[in-house]
């Protein structure tokens, strides 16, 4: 035996039958747990900044096929000013907010993991879990959003068959099944695709965004009855730009994409943090500017050149503006072309969303014990957001603006969380200039985000359904997997590996398991003559006395460390764990594998309530330890014949 052993606590599932199991739960990693940044892309899975930016810009450039329609239909003819106001926010609010949050979560956990940091215990999980809920709603609305809007511009084309017409919802499921089906079938390289697509659509749209420009400077008499719209409806210019920041939070859409930039930096190729963290700032950056521009060029064109009433719902113009002007002004045959491209880049939006749910879900439900072991497999998640997803299709009839509200609650929610985290983290730092600062962008948002709430209230009641789906769902899997093993590592001091070592020589290991309080001598004598009187215990036996102290009962499962002491002449095992029963099986079922022997470990039978006391355990990690230590053993080792042995009376 060496001074110090490490063991690595088995966490795998038992062997899976062949067939339909086996297919579904295939890749599903070890269930030892996971930090928040565990998974880092291999180096030959990195690629280029300007690269991994088209993964985000699946779903931030493709807002560009229904984010003016949008925005007309929200502002009217304000919609322009509108967007510059939008673009503000972007590029002087949100910009540098997520530029700071790379900065402290540079393995691409984001502000979420940012405000678990900051609030301690429970209190951040349970901000967590609600934080999944808003996220949950952004990447699934994201989906059936772009998924509806991909139908639009689909059966809006004058060569689609005229029996798909009016078929909005049907066309749509099948384009959510679709994306499933993709990921089902092993979803495991994006960025390849996603760099021909954003190439694509975003030439194109500089193509369509030239000629309306061409066409609004050959036609001046339009910027003339535009402006004249807006000199007619209000008094001045600064009720105009007091109007459009009024109105601007409805354009929110157009701010989304900034969360899934961070979440995808460890897939940014560099050598040194410092190197990933330029590449994503240079993401960031470009991206921010690039949609600004096309942002502001693309609301003033469609404002000018599209009649009001095309925006409307039903109307040719509703969720597919640039669309229309393709067609308007370059013919059906490359309005078509543009057609398919929006298309597909709105599809493979939600590829995006659906891979991020896939990376945010397991990184922090299982590692809480909040979630089964299946949601660490790919394909049954993506059967169930699928499924999920059809559901909101249904609820919302695969309407683009009946589904705006609830993404830009979600996309809006992200960024409030973001801008309070770093607020709070600058803050703690004394950084008072950069306080100010942050504080400011986290009251824009925040009411950008109230404001959102209020004129559409729909996004914070499919927000609230992920939040309590999420948070219900989790706790019951917390207390049905509460009496897991929990240990994912565990090592021995060298005079705790003595202690075992001498007690094993000596015969029969017996343990006392302590309670610590005072810890002094009259606290071990009196705790040493109770049990050897009520267990019938040789006066002249050697005995452990170990004591588990609880350190953050919230956290579920993780690596332990035995500690040896001496203390009144008594031999003493001492660990810290976020829970005292599991804790103990543990360390009992090492000790046997240590010495071959099966260890004895006698406790007292708790008082009170056995229903409080099961509420202390899932809460406090206390509770009544003795059946609890006997069930955690039960189930980690099932044969009774070398399974450590309880005691208690």
């Amino acid at each position: 035996m060496t001074g110090t052993t490490q063991h690595e606590v088995s966490l795998e599932p038992p062997g899976r039958s062949g067939g339909f199991r086996a297919w579904l739960l295939h890749g599903q990693p070890s269930r030892k747990a996971e930090g928040p940044y565990a998974a880092e892309a291999p180096a030959h899975n990195q690629h280029a900044w300007w690269q991994v930016m088209c993964l985000t810009g699946v779903d931030y450039f493709s807002s560009l096929g229904y984010a003016p329609g949008i925005a007309a239909l929200a502002a009217g003819a304000l919609s322009p000013l509108a967007t510059v106001a939008l673009v503000v926010v972007t590029l002087f609010g949100a910009l540098p907010v997520y530029r700071r949050v790379a900065a402290e979560s540079p393995h691409g956990q984001g502000s979420i993991a940012m405000l678990e940091r900051l609030l301690p215990r429970w209190w951040g999980k349970l901000l967590v879990l609600a934080l999944l809920g808003f996220a949950a709603t952004d990447f699934i609305i994201t989906i059936t959003l772009s998924a509806a809007d991909a139908t639009a511009h689909a059966l809006e084309n004058p060569y689609m068959p005229a029996a798909l017409h009016g078929q909005q919802v049907v066309v749509t499921l099948v384009l959510i099944a679709a994306l499933g089906a993709v990921f089902l079938k092993g979803f495991t390289e994006a960025i390849t695709i996603a760099v021909g697509l954003v190439a694509v659509y975003l030439a194109l749209n500089v193509i369509v965004a030239v000629v309306s420009l061409q066409h609004v400077f050959a036609h001046w008499s339009l910027v003339t009855d535009w402006t004249h719209v807006l000199t007619t409806e209000h008094s001045s210019p600064m009720v105009m730009i007091g109007l459009a920041l009024l109105v601007f939070p409805k354009l929110a859409l157009g701010m989304s994409g900034f969360e899934t930039g961070v979440a995808v930096m460890p897939l940014i190729k560099s050598k040194t943090m410092d190197e990933r963290l330029r590449g994503t700032r240079k993401l960031l950056t470009t991206a921010a500017i690039t949609m600004s521009v096309f942002l502001i060029v693309t609301s003033f064109a469609s404002t000018v050149l599209i009649p009001a009433k095309a925006f409307q719902s039903g109307g040719q113009a509703n969720g597919r503006a640039m669309a229309y002007l393709a067609h308007l002004y370059l013919g059906n045959g490359f309005g078509t072309v543009y057609d398919v491209s929006t298309i597909a880049i709105l599809w493979f939006a939600g590829a995006s969303a659906m891979a991020g749910l896939l990376n945010l879900v397991p990184r922090y439900l299982p590692r809480y014990g909040m979630a089964p072991h299946w949601t660490s497999a790919v394909r049954p998640l993506v059967l169930v957001f699928t499924l999920i997803s059809f559901g909101i299709t249904l609820i919302f009839r695969a309407n683009v603006d009946a589904q705006g509200g609830a993404y830009a609650t979600g996309v809006l929610v992200l960024m409030l969380s973001a801008a309070v985290a770093v607020t709070i983290t600058v803050r703690r730092r004394r950084a008072k200039k950069a306080t100010i600062l942050f504080g400011i962008i986290s009251l824009i948002f925040a009411y950008t985000t109230f404001d959102n709430m209020l004129e559409r209230p729909e996004g914070i009641r499919i927000a609230s359904f992920f939040i309590i789906a999420i948070i219900g769902t989790s706790l019951i899997s917390r207390a049905t997997r509460s009496t897991e093993l929990r240990v994912t590592e565990m090592s021995f001091d060298d005079l705790a590996v003595r202690l075992i070592e001498d007690e094993s020589r000596c015969g029969v290991i017996r343990i006392i398991a302590n309670e610590p309080d005072d810890r002094d001598r009259k606290e071990y004598v009196e705790k040493e003559q109770e049990q050897r009187a009520n267990h019938h215990l040789d006066p002249d036996e050697p005995v452990l006395f170990l004591e588990v102290t609880v350190g953050d009962a919230s956290d579920f499962e993780g690596a332990i460390k035995v500690t040896g002491e001496n203390r009144h002449g008594y031999h003493i095992l001492r660990v810290e764990a976020s829970t005292i029963a599991n804790a103990i099986a543990a360390v009992l079922l090492q000790i046997r594998d240590m010495t071959g022997k099966r260890p004895h470990v006698y406790f007292d039978w708790a008082e009170g309530n056995p229903v409080m006391a099961m509420l202390r355990y899932l809460v406090f990690g206390g509770g009544d330890i003795a059946p609890l230590t006997r069930e955690v053993l039960r189930q980690a080792e099932p044969d009774p014949a070398i399974r450590p042995q309880v005691h208690a009376s």
